[in-house]
């Protein structure tokens, strides 16, 4: 598929590099040392949680992140994928993605009780082709610095020889890493998917922030009778110990698009909905500066019409959308394209509605 980031060519972001990032769900993020840093193991003997293990990601993490995914997956590698992560709770701090209707994910760290201790837990949740699944890790390796960090994650049951992620943070860089053992077919989890990812705004987030006084040692879930099967990966929601439903401080925006003019789509044509947290239109122009600003992207057929956009962050957005009329996934000549700075507010455990009208075709 043609790269669709904005960039300097202004182009929208890919919106398939989500699937390798929902098709990897049992672990997402990691770093760039080929092995882990000499570091004490976890304090789980003493239930104590201003020991909590892990707690620095919590001031690090959070931010609108953006960089190129490698995979060696059969869904190959991606030149961009942004996650918007802000705080949902005084310890836990989130951000969701979708695909499409079929594809989406969402990644959560939070304070947990584990193990008669306190560290940092991360949830790893979504759906690939409509099957939905959640996976849990608990931190297992710190090291810290007043200017990187190194975070491990292992598999809550079986850790590492299951799956495990690590997260390297160095000033305004974030570089990712995923192991599996591809679901138990593998005696010990592999390399798959690596994502190397810059800082693009931390202003986004500095209402929740505020709000919750974030970061804060305070326990988020007891995890402590949580994980009773063979794995921490789950394939019933119904047995997911911490579920979407439960997850704090989030909203839904219900979003639609028209045309305008009396223009009528091509069916089997897509449609973009881009959401971000300043405008990136001024008059029939792109505000290139503030394309780091964007946070939720989905592509939709071009007579589907609407859709949800689920576990949002609280605040205030900007609307857009492309009727992708040559199927590149970019602007491009005949494109018909909104030219409106659509606002919506989406409010804490509330839903707004917002729409779209593409009225200009590009010449």
């Amino acid at each position: 598929m043609t790269d669709c980031s904005f960039g300097q060519q202004k182009r929208f972001p890919i919106m398939r590099q989500l699937i390798i990032l929902v098709a990897v769900l049992s672990s997402i993020i990691a770093c760039d040392t080929d092995s882990d840093p000499d570091v004490d193991p976890p304090i789980d003997t003493i239930p104590n949680i201003e020991n909590t293990y892990g707690f620095g990601i919590f001031s690090r993490i959070k931010g609108i992140w953006n960089g190129p995914v490698t995979s060696s997956t059969a869904l190959g590698s991606y030149p961009e994928w942004i996650v918007d992560l802000r705080p949902i709770a005084e310890g836990q701090v989130s951000a969701k993605n979708e695909l499409d209707t079929q594809n989406d994910i969402f990644l959560s760290f939070f304070i947990a009780k584990h193990n008669n201790g306190y560290k940092v837990a991360f949830r790893n949740g979504g759906s690939f082709a409509g099957q939905k699944r959640v996976s849990y890790f608990m931190a297992d390796s710190v090291s810290e610095t007043a200017t990187s960090a190194y975070y491990r994650f292992a598999e809550a049951v079986k850790g590492m020889s299951r799956a495990y992620t690590t997260v390297e943070l160095r000033n305004d860089s974030l570089i990712v890493r995923s192991f599996t053992n591809r679901y138990n077919t593998q005696p010990s989890a592999t390399l798959h998917m690596e994502w190397k990812a810059r800082l693009q705004d931390t202003t986004s987030c500095q209402g929740a922030v505020s709000h919750f006084g974030y970061p804060k040692k305070t326990l988020t879930r007891d995890m402590t009778q949580a994980f009773t099967g063979s794995e921490a990966v789950y394939f019933s929601l119904a047995d997911d110990p911490y579920p979407d439903t439960q997850q704090p401080y989030v909203g839904t925006a219900e979003i639609s698009y028209s045309f305008a003019g009396g223009f009528t789509p091509d069916p089997a044509k897509k449609v973009f909905m881009i959401i971000t947290t300043q405008p990136l239109i001024n008059g029939l122009s792109l505000n290139l500066p503030n394309l780091k600003y964007r946070s939720r992207y989905v592509r939709l057929g071009s007579t589907t019409g609407s859709f949800s956009f689920t576990l949002m962050h609280p605040g205030q957005y900007y609307l857009y959308a492309l009727y992708d009329a040559d199927g590149n996934n970019t602007f491009s000549s005949g494109d018909r394209v909104s030219t409106v700075n659509t606002t919506l507010t989406v409010p804490e455990s509330g839903s707004v509605s917002a729409s779209a009208s593409m009225n200009f075709t590009l010449p």
